[in-house]
């Protein structure tokens, strides 16, 4: 099974489609399967189809259970036979596609099922064909980073300033932008004294930078001093960036509501202040990424 753990949720909709080919004799005979031997074939088989699509991932081991805010099923009778198509909406860290490829089988098949009796025994009269996804929306495929962008990662961090401690968290930033495309023109470290970070921030903001993203300095001892340096630069705060990112930690864990961190644009650059632990300079990178680099488009621009 796919570990989806540290994805984010989004909005997630797909449509897939299938259609039951049936000679036109048996079609006229069964009303257009309203009146068959066990009843309605086609509301019998919207009920099969919503059912199927909320328990997906009972019949299909590697599907993740999910959430299904909205389920439709659609009949378009032809001449030839039926095509139908399901629809289904998620919020979730994975797609719903599977959900509604499953469930336009299990639609078709149970209109096989309800319209058989009404076949003569040449069942080849009868068959599901051309089961595929229709469109699906939703996830990383929507959320498109611009190209050009250009990030600087300052670790504030004085056990690794002194080179006693490795930076993960820091590396751990840097990995998340360029993933997303980004350029991470610049990395630096500095310690946690206040004059230091204050020249850094000073140096950076300096630089054509799209985005300054801080590490470190965002807890509650003395020496945290990252988040008050950054808060006396900022011009306009953004205060939804870290509500997304506490939010997205707590869900993993209940110290997460303990970080100060601040986001802002300072002239034309955005800044953010992420913690100086690993996991949670991972998650919050997670969390805001897509959404403060969307922002960096529209400050650059």
């Amino acid at each position: 099974m796919k570990d989806i753990t540290e994805k984010p949720k989004t909005r997630r909709w797909a449509k897939a489609a299938a259609f039951l080919s049936i000679d036109k004799s048996i079609l006229e005979s069964t009303d257009y399967a309203r009146s068959t031997e066990k009843g309605d074939a086609l509301e019998a088989s919207r009920v099969a189809g919503i059912m199927a699509v909320k328990r997906t991932s009972e019949a299909l081991p590697f599907c993740h259970p999910i959430p299904i805010t909205d389920c439709d099923v659609a009949f378009e009778l032809r001449a030839d036979g039926i095509y139908l198509e399901v629809e289904a909406t998620t919020i979730a860290a994975t797609g719903v596609e599977m959900e509604t490829l499953y469930a336009a089988t299990v639609v078709a098949m149970n209109l096989y099922d309800m319209l058989k009796p009404h076949a003569p025994k040449d069942t080849g009269l009868i068959a599901v064909t051309d089961v595929h996804l229709v469109e699906k929306k939703g996830g990383k495929s929507d959320f498109v980073v611009a190209e050009g962008l250009r990030a600087a990662v300052l670790v504030t961090h004085d056990g690794v300033a002194s080179e006693d401690w490795e930076d993960r968290a820091g590396r751990v930033v840097c990995e998340q932008l360029e993933s997303r495309g980004v350029d991470v023109a610049h990395y630096q470290v500095v310690t946690n004294h206040k004059e230091e970070v204050d020249a850094a921030l000073d140096s950076v903001l300096r630089g054509a930078f799209d985005v300054v993203i801080t590490v470190g300095g965002t807890g509650l001892d003395d020496k945290d001093v990252t988040v008050e340096c950054v808060e006396a630069r900022i011009d306009r705060e953004m205060p939804g960036v870290m509500e997304a990112a506490r939010g997205y930690g707590q869900q993993r864990t209940p110290y997460a509501l303990l970080s100060r961190g601040v986001a802002g644009v300072v002239g034309d650059t955005l800044i953010v202040t992420f913690p100086g632990s690993t996991a949670g300079a991972r998650e919050s990178a997670q969390a805001v990424l897509t959404g403060l680099l969307h922002a960096a488009e529209g400050a650059c621009c």
